[in-house]
């Protein structure tokens, strides 16, 4: 199924034609009502007379996180502020909050796109959707709430937290679609399991999680144990919020970036080289619609690859490959780069381990240690020293032939490890402490 069949399905040539024309609109717009842009355009002698092809992009200037930190908190508005009818912002646990704005018409095209996504995993406006993603300044709650209303599909605001009343909730009202990020899906299963409820015997048919990188895995973990399809959505606050590419069902190959509405490119994280298709790199993304605070070649950090080669659902939009993790999320120990889901995904294909997991990245003398913890499957007992002592072995050889790196592994009781409302925090990073 597909919402917006005549765009979803454009031929590349006239999607490209499509995305030139508002790519020239955007840089106009930026270029004359905000500064940081007309300084970073003029800093790189580039007009938006120059752009003349999609190639051009690579002449425009970056922007980046600490950008919208520095024009904290209106500085990247492109309208004048009575034309902004919403504000969302990041928590700012790193530094300032990242603000971002909405016109009504970003609010309706942003309801649009996600009203694409559920379509995307199969959802119909016949659908029940329990919305566990977070109301408030976090863009996941709202963006998944006005996408549903936009299907015609009833929602249910629930957002995060109360997870036992939650469980009850969904065998109640009987919701057939679910969203929430996948850690706290995870601990809403677990909580079922603790109150005699069976996720297997509920009308719950899909999942659409997203806000946290997530392995297959984990994927298969949550289908088997909820009898469900687990679908994948991404975004970011700072481009838009949910919604900016979802995987389809038909092929859950990738996820379809609506490019109508948003021109990716693929770089090289560390010399900002733009690579071919195919290549693995840093996502970039420039909003081609936005209206309150467009971005020009955004660098996400987000670690991905495009694909695009024809997918059997119809959508000619590119597919962008599972989040490997994210460029500045990447832990590096003693030279190797590693990734958290590359650990996750050792983890989830271990027999009797949970997928409640941290990674603790330490430094002894002037070499660092990582420390991997992680929960046993409830059946199993910590008194099986030998059977453990040899898990422990086992985990510890194949993290090593996989990824390079030698890695401490500390078993731990059943529920031992924090449950998280939201996304995950699985790496501790304490060596600059």
């Amino acid at each position: 199924m597909i919402y917006d069949v005549d765009l979803e399905t454009l031929p590349r040539e006239e999607l490209e034609a499509l995305q030139l024309k508002r790519l020239k609109s955007v840089c106009e717009r930026v270029y004359a009502n905000v500064p940081f842009y007309r300084r970073s355009f003029d800093e790189l002698g580039v007009s938006p007379a120059d752009i003349r092809s999609l190639k051009d992009v690579s002449k425009l200037p970056f922007t980046k996180k600490q950008d919208l930190r520095d024009n904290y908190p209106y500085g990247m508005f492109a309208v004048p502020a009575e034309n902004v009818v919403r504000i969302h912002a990041s928590s700012g646990t790193t530094g300032k909050a990242t603000v971002v704005g909405y016109t009504q018409r970003d609010v309706d095209n942003w309801a649009t796109l996600m009203a694409r996504c559920f379509m995307c995993a199969g959802a119909t406006r016949k659908d029940l959707v329990h919305n566990a993603y977070g109301y408030g300044l976090f863009t996941g709650g709202l963006g998944a709430h006005y996408g549903a209303e936009r299907l015609g599909a009833t929602t249910i605001p629930v957002s995060g937290g109360a997870t036992k009343r939650q469980v009850q909730l969904l065998r109640d009202f009987g919701a057939t679609v679910i969203c929430s990020t996948p850690s706290y899906f995870l601990f809403l299963l677990e909580t079922a399991e603790q109150e005699g409820i069976d996720f297997k015997s509920l009308p719950l048919r899909v999942g659409i999680f997203g806000a946290e990188p997530w392995s297959d895995e984990m994927r298969r973990e949550i289908e088997e144990r909820a009898n469900i399809k687990a679908t994948n959505v991404y975004g970011l606050s700072e481009v838009m919020g949910p919604g900016v590419s979802m995987e389809c069902l038909e092929a859950q190959k990738g996820m379809h970036i609506f490019e109508d509405h948003f021109l990716p490119e693929i770089i090289d994280p560390e010399t900002g080289e733009t690579l071919p298709p195919g290549e693995t790199g840093e996502l970039v993304l420039t909003t081609l619609t936005k209206e309150a605070i467009p971005l020009i070649r955004y660098r996400t950090r987000d670690i991905t690859s495009l694909d695009y080669t024809p997918c059997r659902c119809g959508r000619t939009h590119v597919r962008m490959s599972r989040i490997k993790g994210r460029s500045d999320d990447m832990l590096i120990i003693r030279g190797v780069n590693v990734f958290p889901s590359q650990i996750e995904s050792i983890l989830l294909e271990t027999p009797g381990l949970s997928p409640h997991y941290q990674i603790i990245v330490n430094r002894e003398g002037n070499l660092d240690v990582l420390e991997v913890q992680v929960e046993v499957q409830e059946e199993m007992h910590l008194d099986e020293i030998k059977r453990l002592q040899s898990l422990e072995r086992n985990l510890q050889k194949t993290i090593k032939e996989f990824l390079g790196v030698t890695a401490k592994i500390k078993l731990v009781e059943h529920q031992t490890i924090e449950r998280s409302q939201g996304k995950a925090k699985r790496v501790v990073d304490l060596r600059g402490k």
